[in-house]
């Protein structure tokens, strides 16, 4: 098949016609039985037609198939261009085709086509309902749409995420338990901050992630600790663009009324004894009550 390409796009290159010295010389490395055989099948699928010129054999496109090249050749270049402008967050098929003003049939083929040669990829977006998105076949893909680190197969790993998470209150909890030694309150409160990048480097270091993590990796973790309460987030002093963060304790703890499963829970409507849901069944409120 790619023989027969690289002929179709010497003919389409050369249309007064070709002639067999300038098919060997352009495709040296096929052997004369093997291009023969290719012509033939051209010739019988009336793609090209055989002219005498003198004693040579001259091998032209057919007008309404050289047409019908080029016309698709247009074509992938449409959707091409609009898969490299998409950038790394990609497009979606749909998206190609309303674009292209194509039909889905032949947006379908082209993208094939284009994958095949590896100008373009798919790659699945964990954030559209894991539908794929087609980019150039060299670019990484956005974090928005693999998930980044939190991701892997497309399946978030809410593990991972608990044990750094963990990690990260821990060494800001050792940092203010070192500083609450001093006297002075005000090195104290100074000495417990600590940077997103020095709490990078000491998770890095710990080697609990099989990659690198970044410092936006690490943001991201500490976002979630200061959404629950326990981290709290400054400017630091030395610098207007940075930030700085510290453990705090929370001023008021919340009452056991608060933690009841019930408020959140999504099949309280359904919850009655005697039936699959009920409270005397319920390990969430087992769990409640023993707290």
């Amino acid at each position: 098949m790619d023989l027969e390409k690289n002929i179709i796009d010497l003919l389409l290159k050369n249309p007064d016609g070709v002639t067999n010295k300038m098919l060997q010389t352009e495709l040296s490395s096929i052997g004369v039985a093997q291009l023969v055989e290719v012509l033939n099948n051209l010739t019988a699928a009336d793609k090209i037609q055989i002219f005498h010129k003198g004693k040579q054999l001259v091998y032209k496109m057919k007008e309404s198939v050289a047409k019908s090249c080029r016309s698709a050749d247009i074509e992938e270049k449409v959707i091409y261009q609009l898969t490299e402008r998409a950038g790394n967050k990609g497009i979606w098929i749909r998206d190609l085709r309303l674009a292209s003003n194509l039909p889905q049939t032949q947006v379908n083929k082209i993208v094939k086509s284009l994958e095949s040669k590896k100008l373009i990829k798919s790659v699945t977006s964990v954030t559209a309902s894991k539908k794929k998105v087609y980019m150039l076949y060299n670019i990484e893909p956005d974090r928005s749409v693999t998930g980044g680190t939190w991701y892997s197969d497309q399946e978030f790993e809410s593990e991972f995420v608990e044990v750094l998470n963990q990690q990260c209150y821990r060494y800001l909890s050792q940092a203010k338990a070192m500083t609450d030694k001093s006297l002075d309150p005000i090195s104290q409160r100074k000495s417990s901050f600590k940077t997103s990048e020095e709490i990078c480097d000491h998770i890095n270091s710990l080697k609990v992630s099989k990659v690198v993590l970044s410092m936006q990796d690490i943001e991201t973790i500490l976002d979630t600790l200061i959404y629950d309460g326990k981290v709290e987030k400054c400017l630091s002093p030395s610098s207007s663009d940075r930030y700085v963060y510290r453990d705090v304790k929370p001023l008021v703890t919340s009452c056991g009324l608060m933690r009841v499963p019930c408020g959140v829970c999504p099949v309280s409507e359904d919850c009655q004894e005697g039936t699959i849901i009920s409270p005397s069944t319920c390990p969430y409120m087992k769990e409640w009550l023993d707290f």
